[in-house]
């Protein structure tokens, strides 16, 4: 199983957490802490408030016309499709897993979630870096 996740590859944010649930075999908690790590972080880096959630809080961030991690410097149709993308990963990767039990088995579908948490963690920090 280790081979299937190196943890040199994760992001700071879901290296420790996402990575140990990973090797415990408990694919469903790694799946949720690597997204949990993802809401976390544009919350962090947006400045939007705790009443935020999930969907509405990606929604907010990456909004194409003032979102404060929207690079306005794109194209609309990348805008909105950035949004869709955070909204997305979020709605159906992290909030089942915050409302129910969600069984999940296959490490190679937790691996894949886990490296879309990591793409998106670069993302937004990159964002954060030219928002600064």
């Amino acid at each position: 199983v280790a081979r299937m996740l190196p943890k040199e590859a994760l992001h700071s944010r879901i290296s420790n957490k996402a990575w140990s649930a990973f090797m415990r075999s408990e694919f469903d908690v790694a799946a949720f802490q690597a997204m949990k790590a993802v809401e976390v972080a544009v919350r962090e880096s947006s400045g939007l408030s705790n009443d935020l959630l999930g969907v509405k809080l990606m929604r907010k961030a990456f909004d194409p016309k003032d979102g404060p991690l929207t690079d306005m410097e794109a194209e609309e149709g990348e805008k909105d499709a950035r949004s869709a993308l955070f909204a997305g990963a979020i709605g159906s990767y992290k909030n089942p897993h915050s409302h129910r039990d969600v069984q999940l088995t296959d490490p190679s579908e937790a691996v894949e979630i886990i490296m879309l948490a990591n793409h998106l963690l670069r993302i937004i920090h990159a964002r954060s870096k030219a928002r600064s």
